[in-house]
């Protein structure tokens, strides 16, 4: 059972050992693993043969605490379908060749209401029915012969993935995240399509800021920007300008930062949506909100009014965007020395970010409510 639920993960063993021993140390467990152990835990032998027997207390709490399972359902051995039962490669590639416009508009209507539901809920809810349907288009995607089928389903692929390394990030698996995006970009090649290509380097940047590698993430978000280049749709192009701005002022260049959000407003074409790529999060209200952070995080009087008037009109659906807001806001208004309304915006972004597991967002409103202390 270990070795399916790693599996289920999309993550090799030495990946899933880098990620298990970097969250031990973020939350004080003193269980450990090593590539070695964990071959030996799956297998269930040691090297001469004899049971392996049950991990120390604190690497099986560990292994519970990553994979929702308890240590004796992990250790059990994996009940083995009859051979009429497996599908074999002839089922999977007929299945394959059935994928038609009608099966691929399903798959996108699935994955526009994952993202329904990971914007109302977190990924707490969505993010194991997301990688979920990651397993099974990567599997119709290995198995289709078909051209026009295999660069749709790979773009739905990227998009997929991307959706599960932003949810990744913002539970605070950073090493999962990464390798979110590293399958994202893989699809977005095979799609054929600059613009996906774009889209999946640009997010995985902001792995990078979270990793305070922000010189790193301009680079990379300087790449992305040039791979899109004006062939691509404009709304993508605006987000990659926004985007940008946000790594520009992470990386101390606050000026160049705010040149490039002027480069989004320019871009944003008037609708909110584009058929012609990735699905992107961006109208006015949303660039707002991300001008707001750059302009919080220098320490601006005008945050206030510019994060003040986003909220003012933010779909109320976006939760773990209000979220950011809030803390944005609590950031801006401490800088100007109003300490209550920077608590009372504190403590309702406390409670989205419960509310939706989001690790990632209770680090800043701990931090930031540590310096309101003093």
């Amino acid at each position: 059972m270990l070795e399916q639920k790693i599996w289920e993960r999309n993550e090799t063993l030495l990946d899933f050992v880098e990620y298990s021993n970097r969250l031990a140390r973020e939350i004080g467990e003193p269980g450990t693993l090593s590539e070695r152990n964990l071959k030996r835990l799956v297998s269930g032998q040691k090297p001469n043969g004899q049971p392996i027997g049950r991990p120390r207390p604190a690497t099986a709490r560990l292994l519970e605490q990553i994979l929702g399972i308890s240590i004796d359902e992990l250790l059990s051995p994996v009940a083995q379908p009859s051979a009429d039962s497996q599908p074999d490669l002839r089922q999977m590639l007929s299945a394959s060749q059935r994928v038609d416009a009608a099966v691929l508009a399903l798959l996108r209507a699935q994955l526009d209401a994952m993202r329904q539901l990971d914007r109302r809920l977190g990924a707490v809810v969505a993010h194991g029915e997301v990688t979920t349907k990651i397993g099974q288009v990567r599997r119709l995607l290995s198995h289709s012969l078909t051209p026009g089928s295999r660069e749709q389903l790979a773009a739905l692929l990227s998009e997929m993935c991307t959706l599960a390394g932003w949810q990744a990030l913002d539970l605070g698996n950073v090493a999962e995240s990464w390798q979110h995006y590293e399958h994202a970009k893989s699809a977005a090649k095979e799609s054929g399509s600059p613009a996906f290509e774009a889209h999946a380097e640009a997010e995985q940047a902001f792995v990078l800021i979270d990793l305070g590698e922000t010189a790193t993430a301009v680079d990379l978000l300087l790449k992305a920007d040039r791979r899109a280049d004006k062939s691509a749709a404009r709304l993508l192009r605006a987000w990659l300008a926004a985007a940008l701005g946000e790594a520009l002022a992470a990386n101390g260049q606050p000026s160049a930062g705010l040149r490039s959000f002027d480069r989004a407003e320019s871009l944003l074409p008037p609708e909110s949506s584009s058929p012609e790529g990735p699905y992107v999060a961006l109208d006015p209200i949303h660039l707002a909100r991300w001008r707001g952070n750059v302009l919080a995080r220098i320490g601006e009087p005008e945050a206030i009014d510019v994060l003040t008037s986003a909220l003012s009109g933010l779909d109320p659906t976006f939760t773990r965007a209000e979220t950011a807001l809030r803390v944005d806001l609590a950031t801006a208004f401490s800088a100007m020395g109003k300490q209550e309304q920077a608590r009372m915006q504190l403590t309702r972004a406390r409670s989205l970010a419960l509310g939706i597991g989001s690790t990632r967002h209770q680090r800043r409103i701990k931090r930031l409510a540590g310096l309101l202390r003093q």
